[in-house]
């Protein structure tokens, strides 16, 4: 079979990329990367680095025209998670106003704008898109499911967390599948049972097995235009109806509650640490670790908020440092810098506390060492780039299972 051509959207410094091309059937013919927050544009520049600029784009994808974005199998992207809320254009009733910025309605005009749509999408979120906004709970994630089938896709959508498949980051993420109606992926899962399909037979199901947790499968018909859904999805209620696994095929969800299920190796923050000297700026000076100890710690103490309202905040101990022995906790973006954190991971070394390196950072997302190493780059914002980066493996494994099944069926 000849290679996927991709889209990669919101490629950052290219861990779709990665994980797709280590599978040796996907070819990205076409990205693009753009952090409108920042003059200089490094994450661009990593990925020109370590790919080449041919066929990639460093512009404001709103501005790219649909024409200048060539046709393929295969569209990926972790777009942010915002406010997708619909409204009509006064001028023409049909017409759909998706807030200015939000990246959502980029993918969404792409898609209808091809003539030739792209057979498979793959996408990436924090999992919390499930669920919010918090006044109305899901409507964003329907309001995503609803648009992806009116442009012809059927949806599946799996809340996978990293660590549950033996990779060394406690990384929960919800990605999302799709399958155009023209791919021989959605003639299969239009006509297999839809609880099967999440629970055995899916791509999702059969790269990363799982069980289910208890409960029925649930049905949520999204059948309103967007903008009803929009101003009416779910509203009043406290939680949201989509569990963490399900599909969506011709306006009916069917969603279930899961647990993985995986019984192989089981790597560890321990295992992705560097041998040999590491760095002076990484370790914690002695005169510092009060800060650090404090941020770490249990608190319970009284606060006072601007307008003299005094209340009592309280959170809990963290592990410090942390446990080298079990998966590590999720990155964050603001992973680098000297400045004591909550967030930030701190392990005991032989030598001293200290953070972890960006070759550690990097490894925990399973990207290659160094791969973020540029001139220009500083080290927090090397830390930076993982805090937004996917782990690769998850991705890898999503890809495999999706190749085998279209050579399956074709």
């Amino acid at each position: 079979m000849n290679k996927l051509g991709v889209i990669e959207l919101f490629a950052g410094v290219g861990g779709f990329r990665l994980g797709l091309e280590k599978t040796n059937a996907f070819e990205v013919i076409w990205s693009n990367q753009w952090e409108p927050s920042t003059k200089t544009q490094h994450a661009s520049a990593v990925y020109e680095a370590r790919f080449g600029s041919m066929n990639h784009s460093n512009e404001d994808i709103a501005e790219v025209p649909t024409a200048a974005i060539p046709d393929a199998d295969v569209l990926v992207g972790g777009f942010p998670c915002q406010d997708y809320s619909v409204a009509t254009t006064l001028q023409n009733s049909k017409g759909l106003l998706g807030k200015k910025g939000v990246l959502w309605w980029s993918i969404h005009r792409i898609l209808s704008e091809k003539t030739n749509k792209p057979k498979y999408l793959i996408l990436e979120n924090v999992d919390r898109l499930l669920k919010s906004p918090s006044t109305q709970r899901g409507r964003d994630f329907a309001i995503i499911l609803k648009s992806l089938d009116e442009l012809g896709y059927a949806v599946e959508w799996r809340v996978i967390n990293a660590a549950d498949y033996g990779m060394a980051q406690r990384r929960r993420r919800v990605f999302i599948m799709g399958y155009h109606k023209s791919s021989p992926l959605y003639r299969s899962l239009n006509g297999t049972d839809k609880k099967d399909w999440v629970l055995s037979s899916g791509v999702f199901a059969k790269a990363l097995p799982l069980v289910v947790s208890s409960g029925k499968a649930s049905q949520i018909n999204i059948t309103q235009d967007l903008v009803v859904l929009s101003n009416s999805f779910n509203k009043e209620e406290k939680l949201s109806p989509f569990q963490n696994s399900g599909v969506f095929c011709n306006g009916k969800a069917v969603t279930i509650k899961t647990i993985p299920s995986y019984e192989g190796p089981k790597m560890t923050l321990g295992d992705v640490l560097q041998n040999g000297a590491v760095a002076e700026e990484f370790y914690i000076l002695e005169k510092d670790q009060h800060k650090w100890n404090y941020l770490k710690g249990a608190k319970k103490e009284t606060r006072k908020a601007k307008n003299g309202y005094e209340y009592t905040y309280s959170e809990g101990r963290m592990v410090f440092p942390d446990a080298l022995d079990n998966a590590s906790r999720t990155i964050i973006t603001g992973e680098g810098g000297p400045s004591a954190s909550r967030f930030k991971h701190v392990i005991q070394s032989a030598t001293g506390l200290r953070r972890l390196t960006p070759i550690e950072l990097e490894r925990l997302n399973m990207f290659p060492d160094n791969h973020t190493q540029l001139q220009g780059i500083s080290n927090t914002k090397r830390a930076f780039f993982m805090g937004n980066a996917l782990v690769i493996g998850v991705v890898e494994k999503i890809a495999a299972q999706l190749i085998k099944q279209i050579e399956n069926i074709s």
